[in-house]
């Protein structure tokens, strides 16, 4: 049997791929008066996303024609017109002796060019404006420098007494919030070459002991989140989360700190406006948990 494509030739197709006529439901058209010719384009837009979507959910590389029919609930005439398509435009790649599918070069193309055009902090600008809003605190966004981290933005609150933190001054990875999310997501081996060197007290507070750093950075990791009091700065607090990248890859950290004194009754508060805010952030920078 053949289907004829989007492109005006004849395409093959298995026997058992298109063994039902085609659900005109499904396929967006009514029996009785048609749809408006600009809500039928509408609707094969949003189904040939739909389609390219459900590809980068899959568990498997490829799939088949039945497989993307029984999972979206659509006719197989109907997938397998969309997939001809793109098809076309190389968006998605067929496996002529496995009857399979699977995505083409040109969405690996479109994924490399909106990854090289990413930029945290533009991505965080808004974020950590309405997380300051939110919170009544300041929000800053660090990023790695070597083996340290540092500030490149943070936004203030309206208020009297505020904490402010110096943007470009490089800061150890063991002391603070910030910092220790940054060392807890770097890596066994990271973490290990870090907790070799001497690790100077900031405050009083500052944790030293590598074997309860260890067992920080571990339960950091296990919760997603860091919390800390007095250990970069006296008289400051903060809670911090990381940003990741689409490789999981904790690429910034984002907190809202506070004076300590009264950080202590806001910090569950501030806690989860943060993390929804790292939510928000790391989805847009491709990142997409358990994938």
């Amino acid at each position: 049997m053949a289907v004829r494509n989007g492109l005006g030739s004849v395409e093959p197709v298995a026997p058992d791929e298109l063994s039902v006529p085609s659900d005109r439901a499904s396929d967006g058209i009514s029996d009785g008066v048609p749809e408006a010719k600009g809500s039928q384009t509408v609707a094969a837009v949003e189904r040939a996303a739909d389609i390219l979507l459900h590809f980068t959910r899959a568990r498997s590389a490829s799939l088949g024609i039945t497989d993307i029919a029984s999972e979206m609930g659509l006719s197989k005439a109907a997938v397998h017109r969309v997939l001809a398509s793109l098809r076309s435009r190389d968006l998605i790649a067929f496996d002529e002796k496995a009857r399979r599918y699977s995505l083409g070069p040109m969405a690996l193309v479109l994924g490399l060019t909106c990854l090289g055009r990413l930029d945290v902090r533009e991505i965080a600008s808004a974020e950590l404006a309405q997380l300051s809003e939110e919170t009544g605190e300041t929000a800053t966004l660090s990023v790695l420098a070597g083996d340290q981290r540092v500030y490149i933005d943070q936004v203030t609150p309206p208020r009297e007494v505020i904490m402010s933190v110096a943007v470009g001054v490089p800061c150890p990875l063991h002391a603070g919030s910030s910092s220790k999310v940054f060392l807890a997501f770097a890596g066994e081996a990271a973490i290990e070459r870090y907790l070799a060197r001497s690790l100077p007290a900031l405050t009083s507070v500052t944790v030293t002991d590598t074997d309860r750093l260890r067992r920080e950075l571990h339960a950091i990791r296990e919760q997603g989140w860091a919390q800390s009091a007095g250990e970069r700065q006296s008289g400051a607090a903060s809670v911090a989360a990381p940003v990741f990248n689409h490789l999981g890859q904790a690429v910034a950290v984002v907190s809202v700190c506070g004076p300590a004194d009264r950080f202590e009754a806001e910090a569950d508060r501030c806690r989860a406006a943060l993390l929804a805010a790292t939510g928000r952030m790391s989805y847009r920078m491709g990142y997409l948990p358990g994938h």
